[in-house]
């Protein structure tokens, strides 16, 4: 039996769409990670993109447990001596929702070009509007 190995032409990306009202953070992050890389289908192969295209939407309504609300921080450097940028998942929920879960997934694709092209395929609505409707995603559930 011989090893099959994707090409990028070969493969066939699908979109889905995510409701993220009351999912867990991590989870929901987990779940969207293993659907961009293309870990689900069996031609995965890890140095090609085999992943499928993720619209998330309601990305406000999302919740964590314990108090990550205020103990999670986020850091943020300008570049200037003593400027270091901090906020907790709070007040990051309230100024930017999508930033949040884009963080999230992010720290879990690989750090290379291939990981930059996976986040490509993530699109993040905080309400239940998206503008995605032309590719008729399918729903998918977390």
């Amino acid at each position: 039996m011989t090893t099959i190995s994707a090409k990028k032409e070969e493969v066939v990306r699908d979109w889905y769409l995510v409701d993220a009202k009351n999912k867990t953070l991590g989870r929901l992050s987990t779940a969207i990670a293993i659907r961009l890389r293309g870990k689900h289908k069996p031609i995965y192969t890890p140095h090609v993109d085999t992943g499928d295209f993720i619209v998330v939407i309601n990305a406000s309504k999302i919740t964590v447990t314990g108090n990550k609300m205020q103990d999670k921080m986020y850091y943020k450097h300008t570049g200037y001596i003593g400027n270091l940028k901090s906020a907790n998942l709070a007040t990051m929920m309230k100024k930017s929702p999508e930033t949040v879960l884009m963080k999230s997934v992010r720290g879990m694709l690989p750090k290379t070009k291939l990981g930059n092209a996976m986040i490509k395929k993530l699109r993040i609505f905080s309400g239940p509007e998206h503008t995605h409707t032309a590719q008729s995603p399918k729903p998918l559930e977390v």
